[in-house]
């Protein structure tokens, strides 16, 4: 018999992305406390916005996978017969 793990339960896993999105939550409510308080301090005008480094996170990972998927395929994929 297979050992059941955690995310096997559909319970687990809705608890897990509760926990995550709750998470997520706190920390953009926290950003803009900050922001609103200034407490933070930017060296650039632009790392003044609420949650500036999460949206760039996010837009240099997409732009990362789409460098890999179109221009980086290009040159480090081999072909069918390759290793034949």
């Amino acid at each position: 018999m297979e050992k059941e793990h955690f995310f096997d339960k559909p319970k687990n896993v809705k608890r897990f992305l509760m926990g995550f999105y709750i998470s997520l939550v706190v920390l953009i409510v926290v950003d803009l406390f900050l922001t609103l308080m200034h407490l933070k301090h930017p060296d650039f005008s632009w790392e003044k916005f609420p949650s500036f480094y999460g949206a760039f996170g996010f837009i240099a990972c997409v732009l990362l996978v789409l460098a890999a998927k179109h221009i980086l395929r290009k040159f480090v994929k081999r072909g069918e017969d390759y290793y034949d």
